[in-house]
């Protein structure tokens, strides 16, 4: 029975993936990339001078938290496990063209981020802990004039804030490759979120600030130096990255061939899964940021795409100058990546699970404050002791499913969020404000309240 429900749940979602969600990324973000002539591609160079700008920065703010912390906190629930793992489905699922899919969703969808955070940071209210509460649910009010809507966001950020994916994913590996009990590794996960998330935006931020380099640096290092081993390969495999994304992907080795459409919904879902296109998440966490200019920290959001899409590029290109997406035997997505790893470096049973643990982690706590803040939206009084107590439940429970049944709760939770928040975003457009860097960048004015 619950098989049934499964299949159900993936008809649905492959249904919002590639009519709904598809049409609406695209028509909008191409609609705000042409309306402000490429602004994501043309201020590349101001946006990282908006980046070391806050760096400079002091650290003490009389409210909110300092924009650099809440990067690294938006930052570190975008890129992890589903730039490796859930990214690699994609070339399962949709074959080669799906890479090209996952580019065209980092250029649209990057601008779409920028105009979410912009009105998530414009509407956002005061709280009485010395911050902020923004988000969806609160330029949505704005956006649809009724408090029906807001409300339905919340209760859907509240299920995409229990990441059941990623902690099923981690859980796995540790367990398989470390042969250790596997409720050990559960509950001692558990705790671990529990700590960061408990503690805020603000704890969740210091630790995905020290975190975060040592993933990207490790990550990048190793995907690089396979890529370059294979450079020769290369220019074939971009070749039929190309031609499978118009064309579909026939089946080769133990890939069983996929259509145009597929490579299309999955390409456009696993990237606006792993950059939080639309979703809202990261218009909560970026609305904590001290900045009294929405436009600056929505400018981090850009530069936070695009560093998401890059390593899902790289972990797609991992798995296909590899071979190992051709395998005659299917395998999770996560022994994907390992096996493709492994055919280069030693010791991939010990070190995919640590792994995976550090990138997985700042995804997971990340997630969680947001859940928190959503289910205090919905009942302040007791919504985030009883939304800790889902949280537990939860991720215990799809620890005993197949990874991709978690996979796909979470990819239907976010195609729901992102229709409805893209349509008030759409509504808002003419409030979203598109300033060239070097109007603020300048500035003198310290930026806290």
């Amino acid at each position: 029975m619950i098989e049934t429900v499964f299949q159900y749940l993936t008809y649905l979602d492959g249904i919002f993936w590639s009519y709904c969600a598809f049409l609406l990324i695209m028509v909008l973000g191409f609609y705000l990339t042409f309306k402000n002539k490429f602004f994501q591609i043309r201020q590349i160079s101001n946006i990282a001078k908006t980046f070391f700008h806050f760096l400079r920065q002091p650290h003490e703010t009389r409210r909110g938290l300092h924009p650099i912390s809440v990067f690294f906190a938006s930052t570190g629930g975008m890129i992890g496990i589903g730039n490796i793992v859930g990214i690699a489905t994609a070339i399962q699922m949709g074959g080669p063209g799906a890479l090209f899919w996952v580019w065209m969703a980092g250029l649209i969808g990057a601008i779409i981020k920028y105009g979410e955070i912009y009105l998530g940071i414009k509407y956002r209210v005061e709280n009485a802990q010395g911050g902020y509460d923004g988000g969806p649910m609160y330029f949505l009010k704005a956006a649809f004039k009724n408090k029906f809507i807001p409300l339905f966001v919340a209760g859907l950020l509240c299920i995409y804030g229990v990441e059941i994916y990623q902690f099923t994913v981690i859980t796995e590996s540790v367990s398989t490759n470390w042969h250790l009990n596997h409720f050990l590794v559960v509950g001692v996960l558990l705790v671990l979120i529990l700590y960061a998330g408990l503690g805020g935006v603000k704890r969740t931020g210091q630790i995905c600030s020290w975190l975060m380099p040592v993933f990207m640096a490790t990550y990048l290092g190793m995907s690089i130096w396979i890529i370059g081993h294979e450079i020769g390969t290369l220019p074939a495999i971009l070749s039929n990255v190309f031609a499978a994304a118009f064309k579909g992907q026939a089946a080769v080795g133990g890939f069983a061939g996929a259509t145009v459409v597929l490579a299309i919904q999955h390409g456009i879902a696993r990237a606006a899964y792993s950059g939080d296109i639309g979703i809202g998440y990261d218009s909560i966490i970026q609305s904590e940021s001290s900045t009294v200019h929405p436009e600056k920290q929505a400018r981090l959001a850009i530069l936070g795409v695009f560093l998401d899409n890059f390593i899902c590029t790289l972990s797609i290109l991992l798995v296909l100058v590899s071979g190992v997406w051709k395998a005659a035997s299917p395998v999770d997505g996560s022994r994907l990546v390992q096996n493709a790893l492994g055919m280069y470096f030693p010791y991939m049973e010990i070190f995919m699970p640590i792994f995976l643990v550090i990138c997985g982690y700042t995804t997971l706590i990340a997630f969680f404050c947001v859940g928190l803040k959503s289910a205090h939206y919905l009942w302040p009084v007791k919504g985030r002791k009883i939304y800790t107590l889902y949280a537990i439940f939860a991720l215990i429970f799809f620890t005993f499913f197949d990874q991709k049944n978690a996979l796909v709760i979470m990819s239907i939770a976010g195609s729901l969020l992102l229709i409805t928040n893209l349509l008030g975003i759409f509504r808002l457009r003419k409030e979203i404000l598109f300033v060239d860097s070097s109007e603020v960048v300048d500035s003198q004015v310290l930026e806290t309240n």
